[in-house]
């Protein structure tokens, strides 16, 4: 599984049970309990039945892929931009570097290594001798330094850009094209041998954990790249046609947004995987329980986005075992405050822009109820989140914060004294002007449309005029690049969410230069107290872990981003499935499964 790169994943903001407006709508009087009960789930399913040669030989392993719309398909992970392309190509490794224990600290042992020199500056990088693509290609040390070239060039399509990469000697200059290369990186047995020296201005402490902002975590194939331009990249045959991989399967056959095929790397460098053929299908959030209760899937994509309700139709089933732990990613809003300026390559914020008072984007927070969509609704496995940091980072979340609970007063407050007022039914800007709100969603479940509907009541209760843009759900696809655009007006606040990489550093997600962050927010204090994060006084632990509380302190009271719900990442697994293990610590999750038996039981 992928523990690398920062992506997003198809998630609307609460997508929780098959419910009409009517009964969904909670009166202002509705009390809910002070936390939702959390399920108590194991992240592995220990059985004990005995693998079938002929089973892993001769029958399919058939995984779905939730997801109400098609992948896109790009396999090179420095250009896929949503968690869906990640999930339906994890067979092949998702060309993943490092090994991580259980606090995805980077360790030995996996396709290549790692070593800190702070005295010098440098990391290096060295890949295993016997490491090898898909084609029977050498992985190199070019393959491990061209990921950099890819998401840097000034033409690239790539959106994991961000200035922590700008430690790297060189690196400013070649995102600028004032050079060619990036003279940070040298390769002490050539270009084609197995070690990479990258020279930094400055390590940072996040440095050990993969996933971290500083040290990309996956190689290309130059190989096969070289003669494509990189703008170019993402539409070629070698990334959609014939791509190769690392891991343990090689991709046998791809139906273009519905479905890929896999079959054993002859060439990888591990253990040789048990099971001969995968299978991984999308199947829609409207379907999915259907599908698991008729025994046509062994088990969902471990990244994939299953929801409340499912959880609560099928963790009574008889021969499936369902497997969860705390999810990396939230769900989340986002406000529109600015553009991105694409000369400058930086995100600036407008104060003139319709959503640019805090207190405005405050008032919209604590006018929604998620304590009672997911006390009503969660089944367990969500709740209403209270900062940008998930709890899986227990270190670092900061959950003594109080967030967003529901107080329509507290809103109604906030807007009068900002100057929001009443002019008939509607609230007008504090200049008097006309104001309506354009609400950004992405088309799901009939429960999704039902909870977006509540969304637009409370708001609407409130005296602010809110619709949704476009006049309804968007295709996801659709949803993303109209949030991608350097500046749009389509969106005022917008229900999205993020699958997290494993080190909790937001410069990728919410940095003055990040394409991600698609709000546009930026301020003096924002940067500085993420570059606090990986500043030489954060290699102290505690004054690290001080400034995420300060961080995320600060941005609950900006209210540019707000974390909406916190979940579980489950799974409903098959009991014909043997070795399925969603520890973090576990790096080889395709290579261990095998089957005990030919059918799915």
């Amino acid at each position: 599984m992928n523990k690398t790169s920062k992506k997003w994943a198809v998630s609307s903001a609460a997508v929780l049970a098959a419910v009409s407006l009517a009964t969904f709508s909670i009166d202002n009087t509705t009390t809910v309990s002070a936390a939702t009960k959390k399920a108590k789930l194991s992240d592995t399913f220990k059985n004990n039945a005995k693998e079938s040669t002929k089973a892993n030989n001769d029958s399919t392993l058939k995984v779905a892929e939730p997801n109400d719309s098609p992948f896109k398909g790009i396999t090179e992970p420095t250009l896929s931009d949503n968690q869906e392309d990640s999930n339906v190509f994890a067979p092949g490794g998702n060309s993943t570097l490092f090994n991580v224990d259980n606090n995805f600290k980077v360790i030995d042992g996996g396709l290549a290594n790692q070593k800190l020199d702070r005295q010098n500056n440098t990391v290096t990088i060295t890949i295993r001798d016997n490491a090898k693509w898909s084609d029977g290609q050498p992985v190199v040390a070019r393959d491990v330094e061209y990921p950099y070239e890819i998401i840097a060039n000034p033409k690239s399509t790539s959106s994991q850009y961000s200035a922590d990469f700008e430690r790297i000697e060189g690196m400013a200059d070649y995102h600028s094209g004032k050079a060619s290369t990036i003279s940070g990186f040298s390769y002490p047995d050539g270009e084609n041998g197995k070690t990479v020296v990258i020279k930094y201005n400055a390590l940072s402490p996040s440095m050990k954990f993969a996933g971290n902002s500083f040290i990309w975590g996956t190689v290309a194939p130059y190989h096969l790249y070289k003669g494509v331009a990189i703008d170019k990249l993402a539409a070629s045959d070698q990334v959609r046609k014939n791509p190769v991989f690392v891991g343990p399967y090689k991709l046998d056959k791809v139906v273009e947004g519905e479905s890929t095929s896999w079959s054993p790397n002859k060439y990888y460098w591990g253990k040789v995987p048990k099971i001969k053929h995968i299978t991984i299908n999308v199947v829609s959030s409207n379907s999915i329980d259907k599908a698991i209760q008729t025994k046509k899937y062994d088990f969902t994509t471990p990244a994939g986005v299953m929801r409340g309700t499912s959880y609560k139709n099928l963790k009574n089933l008889k021969n499936y075992k369902i497997v969860g732990h705390p999810d990396l990613g939230y769900n989340y809003f986002g406000f529109n405050v600015g553009e991105y300026d694409t000369k400058k390559q930086v995100n600036v914020m407008d104060p003139k822009s319709k959503m640019a008072n805090k207190n405005l984007r405050q008032a919209m927070m604590y006018a929604i109820n998620e304590d009672a969509i997911n006390e009503k609704f969660g089944n367990g496995v969500k709740w209403r989140a209270k900062t940008l940091i998930p709890p899986i980072f227990d270190k670092y979340s900061d959950q003594s914060a109080k967030g967003f609970p529901y107080s329509p007063n507290k809103a109604a407050k906030l807007l009068d004294k900002a100057g929001y007022k009443k002019d008939g039914k509607w609230r007008t800007q504090p200049n008097g002007k006309k104001l309506v709100i354009y609400f950004g969603a992405m088309k799901g479940s009939s429960t999704s449309h039902a909870t977006y509907q509540d969304y637009l009541q409370r708001w609407r209760k409130l005296g602010l005029n809110v619709k949704m843009a476009t006049g309804k759900e968007m295709e996801m696809n659709s949803f993303y690049d109209t949030l991608q655009k350097p500046k749009q007006n389509k969106i005022d606040i917008f229900a999205a969410a993020w699958s997290l990489s494993s080190e909790p550093t937001p410069t990728q997600l919410y940095g003055a230069d990040a394409p991600f962050n698609m709000g546009h927010f930026v301020t003096k204090k924002n940067t500085q107290l993420i570059n606090d994060l990986n500043s030489d006084k954060a290699w102290d632990d505690k004054y690290r872990t001080d400034k995420f509380k300060e961080w995320q302190e600060y941005m609950n009271d900006q209210a540019a981003y707000v974390a909406s719900d916190n979940s579980y990442q489950w799974v409903p697994v098959n009991k014909r499935v043997k070795g399925f293990d969603l520890s973090n610590g576990n790096n080889y999750f395709w290579n261990d499964l095998s089957l005990t038996s030919s059918k799915l039981k």
